[in-house]
């Protein structure tokens, strides 16, 4: 992947009822700007912000690697499913940003 054209990220995530554990940290460079995404998934879904956001995080996560391991049998059924999904989200953001366009 050239890192010019994509995006860099740091994921950290912290238990907030367990100080004692410690967070995880990792870092993944993808395609999309996983900002951008949260932005449209907030915005075109009635879904609550934190239910926004975790879909769009974990959704870039999870496609990030299944598109870094197109290869990989593990992936084989869901591949179908998540073109899917995802176009369907797509169109619901879509569907909603253009009602508030026209309103």
């Amino acid at each position: 992947m050239n890192n010019a054209q994509h995006h860099h990220f740091r994921i950290q995530v912290e238990r907030v009822d367990d100080a004692t554990s410690a967070p995880l940290v990792f870092e993944v460079i993808h395609h999309d700007d996983i900002f951008a995404m949260v932005e449209r998934v907030h915005a075109g879904t009635a879904f609550a912000a934190s239910d926004a956001t975790a879909l769009a995080v974990g959704l870039k996560l999870f496609t990030g690697v299944m598109l870094n391991q197109p290869n990989d049998p593990l992936f084989a059924d869901v591949q179908p499913v998540m073109r899917v999904f995802i176009g369907n989200l797509k169109s619901r953001i879509a569907a909603t940003m253009q009602k508030r366009n026209n309103a």
